[in-house]
């Protein structure tokens, strides 16, 4: 059996495995394992991703606020794609929504109301009378997903980091002081750090492990892809109703790509849609929008996956040793390079940053238990 001794094992290769390594190898000999034949095959690589500043709990905009600079003015040489792309997002409130959408604005940063005619000329595919009000939020802009992922990629091998696809983690043990990760693959990886970034098996991972659980849930959600007709859509922003039951945002310059929002309980998998999610998606659409729906040009699903709390967890476990990156829920894009920052300041023993400090205990894994 071949056996790989590294400083610190990192369980799970999307994208919050991937910044976790990445950071933790400018000081750290690093193995990043990951089941499947591609990293970030699962949500990291269905993720729509739009980053927004008011958009989760306050852990989640610390990191959030965090990562801004990193996506405006990533260092040199980590991607020749620009990761960060314009795109405000519009929120709107029909009649029943509009108490939604002031607590949103009052308690929200670089957001305003508008007016609903000013609604309807910037999305003119709004329905007539549906807008009783409207807020902008002028700071968001689009994320490059796989631009940041294969940043982070290869950055770790940069570094001398070993990424090990196929490679699942069957059985992990902890003995003479080091964290033993036996895989698929017949590989036994020894370091004296574990780092659990397995996302929707994350807890799954821990019990391998013989850590405890913290109750993560892992939640479908569902996309969808259509033609707007006669709508120019590039400049829209993104829109969404104030109670987040479904949003639109443009696709590839002519599309439209379309959502429910929707969190449906699920186990660990390889997520597909369900057709009555692709109709709900419709339907909630077009209460809204005057826009006529003639075929799905593609849909899709992945999962979500969030601690109890809807927080992050991030940080040591009970066990010496074992750290946590996982219950990224719908933040994971948006807060990766900060989250990855934090995991690694954390598993050398420094300090936190200032920007992220007072997330910390937030984000503690040891809340549950």
């Amino acid at each position: 059996m071949d056996t790989q001794r590294v400083d610190a094992i990192v369980v799970g290769a999307g994208m919050s495995g991937a910044t976790a390594a990445a950071n933790l190898a400018e000081t750290h000999k690093v193995a990043l394992l990951e089941m499947e034949d591609s990293a970030g095959y699962h949500t990291t690589g269905r993720s729509a991703a739009i980053w927004i500043r008011n958009y989760g709990a306050t852990d989640v905009r610390i990191l959030t606020a965090a990562s801004k600079e990193f996506f405006q003015a990533p260092p040199e040489g980590f991607t020749e794609t620009p990761l960060a792309s314009d795109r405000p997002v519009m929120h709107i409130a029909p009649a029943d929504q509009v108490h939604v959408l002031h607590d949103l604005v009052k308690g929200g940063a670089v957001i305003e109301e508008i007016s609903p005619a000013r609604a309807k000329e910037l999305v003119p595919a709004l329905r007539d009378g549906y807008v009783a009000a409207a807020a902008l939020e002028t700071d968001c802009f689009d994320m490059e997903v796989a631009a940041l992922h294969q940043g982070y990629l290869r950055r770790l091998k940069h570094l001398g980091g070993t990424i090990a696809l196929r490679n699942r983690a069957s059985r992990i043990w902890r003995e003479a002081g080091l964290w033993h990760a036996e895989t698929s693959a017949g590989a036994v990886f020894v370091a004296p750090v574990i780092v659990d970034a397995a996302g929707a098996w994350g807890d799954e991972v821990a019990a391998l492990a013989g850590e405890p659980k913290v109750g993560l849930q892992p939640k479908r959600r569902t996309g969808v892809i259509i033609d707007p007709g006669p709508f120019d859509v590039h400049g829209w922003p993104l829109v969404d109703d104030a109670s987040h039951t479904w949003y639109v945002r443009p696709e590839a310059r002519s599309k439209l790509m379309l959502s429910p929002a929707d969190e449906t309980d699920s186990e660990p998998c390889d997520a597909q849609p369900d057709e009555l999610d692709v109709a709900i998606a419709v339907d909630r659409m077009q209460q809204g929008m005057i826009i006529e729906v003639k075929r799905i040009e593609h849909s899709w699903a992945g999962l979500r996956t969030f601690a109890p709390d809807r927080s992050l967890v991030i940080g040591p476990g009970r066990q010496p040793g074992f750290f946590w990156m996982c219950g990224q829920g719908g933040y994971g894009i948006q807060t990766a390079p900060a989250a990855g920052r934090l995991i690694a300041s954390q598993i050398r023993g420094a300090a936190p940053d200032a920007d992220v400090a007072e997330a910390v205990p937030m984000l503690d894994p040891k809340r549950f238990n």
